[in-house]
């Protein structure tokens, strides 16, 4: 099945999608177990790039309990380029204090020493259990041995080690044609609960093989991710861990310059593959079953983006988008309380095409029609207020029982 699965994100024209595993050029990958995780399942990673002359660029967590990891990573990310990322699955290293920090920098010591880059290029990331110390020892000599089992088509294992609560892989391979030839680009991510826009319990790695100044890697990353992972949501909740780090190798000789043709068709799909990786984290979302997507236009931009958000982070709406409840009334709900002040709203409402409510007010309507659309695995919802020339949206899970269990259990 293509990773382009949904109707929402399209693979753009000039790009094909690639089964064979490796990496962009001058990439190399692995992916261990230390026994973090008490499934026994890989859950150290690491990331090498062999081309001295790597850009990068990289965005992290907004949380104001930022794990020791992100505080290292963005220390070290202003400085210069990153040439690694070492990752641990099961254990956030957040909250730990001192020890945190110790144990983060112990992580980017042990891989800078086994794979022979020095510490301030390394990334550290980490995601799992919250306030709990690292078992710093056998995550070191975990990194000792991916760093020995390093291969160019390593992206698998390294995108199953970086996994938690994940039902299934997050990971990409496209080829882009441009005008001095090909280049590669991968995606490894991994994220299914405490998501919120700004941005997510997210790990993110790209990597690419063309030739991108360090400004127009940072520009991309930005732009592409303002469209993709600051718009997801699974439970409104803002994680201490999110790391997205891009790098470009420069191993295929392809060069892409600044407002090229060649930019605008690269970042067509670097967008689109973020995009729908932020749609699979949603639809992730820990036991859902459907996504939604809401589109608000109208207002001005500050107030369209304030409904979204409610609109996705409700937990009536996701209740009911969970059931296949076609109850637009929590639609409607979410929108008011996103909106004080401003009674009687003139705000209207269509679900999957079906409109259900105009000037604030019910719509005559095929209920049966649209009982029937609120069963599929993607929904739809288009809301317009008053005035014109704002637009957002927000791709949100739905919410049901399997969230409640896999979270009340999560440290048991």
């Amino acid at each position: 099945m293509s990773f382009f699965n949904s109707r929402w994100v399209q693979l753009p024209d000039g790009c094909t999608e690639l089964s064979d595993g490796r990496l962009p050029g001058g990439f190399r990958a692995a992916g261990v177990a230390a026994g973090v995780k008490q499934s026994g399942e890989r859950d150290v990673a690491l990331l090498v790039c062999d081309e001295p002359q790597v850009t990068s660029a990289a965005r992290f967590s907004r949380s104001g309990a930022q794990s020791a990891p992100v505080l290292l990573t963005r220390q070290q990310s202003q400085l210069g380029a990153l040439r690694a990322v070492v990752v641990n699955s099961g254990n956030a290293n957040a909250a730990t204090g001192e020890r945190g920090m110790l144990d983060a920098a112990a992580m980017r010591a042990a891989a800078g020493e086994a794979a022979g880059i020095p510490v301030e290029r390394i990334a550290v990331a980490s995601t799992g259990v919250i306030g709990v110390p690292l078992p710093i020892d056998a995550i070191t000599t975990a990194i000792s041995s991916a760093a020995r089992r390093l291969r160019d088509d390593g992206a698998e294992d390294f995108a199953a080690a970086i996994r938690t609560t994940d039902a299934f892989p997050k990971q990409v391979a496209l080829q882009v044609e441009l005008s001095g030839g090909s280049v590669r680009l991968s995606v490894q991510a991994k994220g299914a609960g405490m998501i919120s826009p700004n941005f997510a319990t997210l790990l993110v790695f790209v990597q690419t093989d063309a030739r991108i100044d360090a400004a127009e890697v940072d520009l991309l990353l930005a732009v592409c991710t303002k469209r993709s992972f600051d718009r997801i949501s699974v439970d409104g909740q803002l994680s201490t861990s999110d790391t997205i780090v891009m790098q470009a190798s420069g191993a295929s000789g392809v060069g892409i310059e600044p407002e090229s043709a060649d930019e605008r068709l690269f970042g067509e799909a670097l967008d689109a593959a973020l995009r729908q990786v932020a749609l699979l984290v949603a639809r992730d979302g820990e036991g859902a079953r459907r996504v939604g997507r809401v589109i608000v236009r109208g207002g001005d931009q500050r107030g369209v983006e304030r409904v979204a958000h409610a609109v996705a982070d409700s937990p009536l709406v996701k209740t009911a988008l969970y059931g296949g409840d076609a109850n637009w009334g929590r639609v409607i709900q979410a929108v008011g309380a996103a909106l004080p002040g401003t009674a009687p709203l003139d705000v209207g409402i269509v679900i999957e095409g079906i409109e259900v409510c105009a000037h604030g007010a019910y719509v005559e309507h095929d209920a049966q029609a649209l009982a029937q659309a609120v069963m599929g695995p993607e929904i739809e919802y288009e809301i317009t207020l008053p005035g014109e020339g704002a637009e957002t949206e927000r791709y949100f899970s739905d919410l049901g029982h399997e969230y409640i269990t896999i979270n009340a259990d999560y440290t048991t």
